[in-house]
C-alpha cells in the first residue's frame, strides 16, 4: 500500500474536500499525511489522516488567521497584491521544505491541490508521481475560455475570445509575485521554465469537483482529465453541524443562505437577503460559519431571518429549500446541483465570478452583485427562482450527470490506477536498462 502526501492550500474548504478522498484512500489500505503550516493542522478532524508541519520559520503557529483576514476581505489593489503575496510565500516555502520532509515520511506519491504549485512543481522534480485534483473550478487554460476568476459568460465568437485573452492577460500581470516564484522555484528545482498554476498540473491525472455540463463547452482538456463531482465523506451529509435542521413550514417558501466559511462575516448581505425574504413571506436559514457575534445574529432576526446559526446541516438544508443565496463557492453550488435547489449567486472574490457566470450558463440560478443588490433585487431574483421552471428543469440534468460522475470512490480509483501507471512504467524501464529495484 502507498504512502500519500497532500499538499493543498491552507483553506477549509480544500481541507475538507481533499480529507474525504483521504479517508477513501485510507479504507482502502493506504496511508495519508497532509503537509502545511501548522495552523492548518485544525482543519483535519479525523486522527486516521497525518499531519505533519512546515513552515515554523516563516509561518509559524497563529500567523494563518491574518492570512485568512486577508483573504476574505481583501480590500482595494493594495489588499489583493498582499493576498497575492501570501500564495507567493506560502509556495515558496512549500517548494524548500517539500523535499526533506516527503524523503523523511517516506512519500510515495502526491495529491497535489490545483491551487498549490508546489505540489506539482516538487513532485516533478523528485520523480514522484503526482494526481492534480481542482478543489475549485479548474486552472486548466484553453483559448476562448475566461478564466475561472474572470465573471465573464461564455460565447463562441471573436469579441468573446478577444476579452477572454486580454481578461488573462490582466490577471497574469496581477499574479506576477506569485509567477516569478513559481519560475524561481522551478529553476531551483531544475525543471522546465513555468510561471502559472496551470504549468503545474498531473501529466498522470486530473480531478475536478466539477461536472463537464456545469463548464463552459472545453475542447482541449486533456484525456487524463477526470470530472467526479464533489469530494465528500460517506458520513458527510451536515449530521456534525451544531444546530440540527429547523422544522420547515412546508406552505411557505423556504430559503437557506450561506457564504461560506470565508465570507460568513458578511452582515450586510444577509440583512439584505432577510429583508427579501420577509417582503416574500419566506423563510430563511442563515448560516454564518462563525463569522457574526450573537447581537448580529438577533439583527438577522428582527431583519427577517427565520433562524441564525453558526452552522447547519448543508445538504439537508439544500434537499428542503427552494431556493440557496450563495457566494457561489463549488461545494455549495455543487450540493445545490445535487439537491436541484436553484441558485442565486453573489460572488465575493477567488473564483466566484467565475463560478456565477458557469451557473448562468448552466441555466441554474441568477446573480447578483453582492455589494449593489439591495433587498428589493433580491426579492426580485428569489421570486423568479421560486416561480420559473426552467431552472429546476435544468438542474435535473444537471443533477443526473452529477450523480453518474462518481465522486469520491472514483476520485480514488483514479488515483490508484495513476500510481499502478507510474510504478508499471518504472518497472519496464528498469528492465529494459538490465537493473533491478533494490529488495
Amino acid at each position: 500500500m502507498a504512502h500519500f502526501g497532500v499538499v493543498a492550500p491552507a483553506f477549509y474548504s480544500h481541507f475538507s474536500a481533499l480529507a474525504a478522498l483521504s479517508l477513501e484512500l485510507i479504507a482502502r489500505g493506504h496511508r495519508v499525511t497532509f503537509l502545511q503550516r501548522a495552523d492548518a493542522r485544525i482543519y483535519l478532524k479525523d486522527p486516521r489522516i497525518g499531519f505533519h508541519a512546515l513552515g515554523a520559520g516563516t509561518h509559524p503557529p497563529g500567523s494563518l488567521a491574518a492570512s485568512l483576514r486577508r483573504a476574505a476581505n481583501p480590500g482595494g489593489p493594495l489588499g489583493l497584491r498582499q493576498v497575492i503575496l501570501d500564495m507567493a510565500r506560502g509556495t515558496g516555502m512549500l517548494c524548500r521544505e517539500l523535499p526533506a520532509a516527503l524523503q523523511t515520511l517516506r512519500i510515495d506519491a502526491l495529491i497535489a491541490d490545483q491551487m498549490e504549485a508546489a505540489g506539482g512543481l516538487v513532485g516533478e522534480a523528485m520523480g514522484l508521481p503526482f494526481v492534480s485534483v481542482a478543489c475549485a473550478m479548474p486552472v486548466n487554460r484553453e483559448p476562448g475560455i475566461p478564466l475561472a476568476v474572470m465573471p465573464f459568460a461564455y460565447e463562441n465568437s471573436e469579441r468573446a475570445y478577444q476579452v477572454a485573452e486580454g481578461s488573462t492577460r490582466v490577471y497574469d500581470w496581477m499574479m506576477r509575485p506569485h509567477g516569478a516564484v513559481i519560475a524561481e522555484q522551478a529553476r531551483r528545482l531544475g525543471l522546465s521554465k513555468r510561471s502559472g498554476l496551470h504549468e503545474c498540473l498531473s501529466p498522470l491525472a486530473q480531478v475536478s469537483q466539477t461536472i463537464a455540463s456545469f463548464d463552459f463547452p472545453r475542447r482541449a482538456l486533456p484525456p487524463h482529465f477526470h470530472h467526479v463531482g464533489p469530494l465528500r465523506a460517506p458520513a458527510d451529509a451536515g449530521a456534525a453541524a451544531p444546530m440540527p435542521m429547523p422544522e420547515v413550514d412546508p406552505g411557505r417558501p423556504f430559503v437557506f443562505a450561506s457564504l461560506g466559511t470565508l465570507q460568513g462575516h458578511r452582515f450586510g448581505i444577509f440583512k439584505r437577503v432577510a429583508k427579501a425574504c420577509r417582503r416574500l413571506d419566506a423563510q430563511l436559514l442563515v448560516a454564518h460559519c462563525g463569522g457574526l457575534d450573537t447581537d448580529q445574529e438577533d439583527a438577522l432576526t428582527r431583519a427577517g431571518a427565520t433562524w441564525v446559526c453558526a452552522f447547519a446541516p448543508q445538504r439537508e438544508a439544500l434537499a428542503r429549500a427552494d431556493a440557496v443565496v450563495s457566494h457561489a463557492g463549488i461545494n455549495t453550488v455543487m450540493d445545490a446541483v445535487e439537491a436541484r435547489t436553484p441558485i442565486l449567486a453573489l460572488p465575493l472574490t477567488f473564483d466566484q465570478p467565475g463560478t456565477a457566470a458557469r451557473i448562468l450558463h448552466a441555466g441554474i440560478g441568477l446573480r447578483a452583485s453582492p455589494r449593489l443588490a439591495g433587498a428589493g433585487t433580491l426579492e426580485r431574483q428569489l421570486r423568479r427562482l421560486f416561480r420559473e421552471g426552467e431552472f429546476c428543469e435544468r438542474l435535473e440534468v444537471l443533477a443526473q450527470d452529477l450523480a453518474q460522475a462518481g465522486g469520491t470512490p472514483r476520485a480514488a480509483d483514479i488515483v490508484e490506477a495513476a500510481l499502478r501507471l507510474r510504478r508499471s512504467e518504472d518497472r519496464k524501464a528498469r528492465e529494459h536498462s538490465g537493473t533491478r529495484a533494490p529488495a
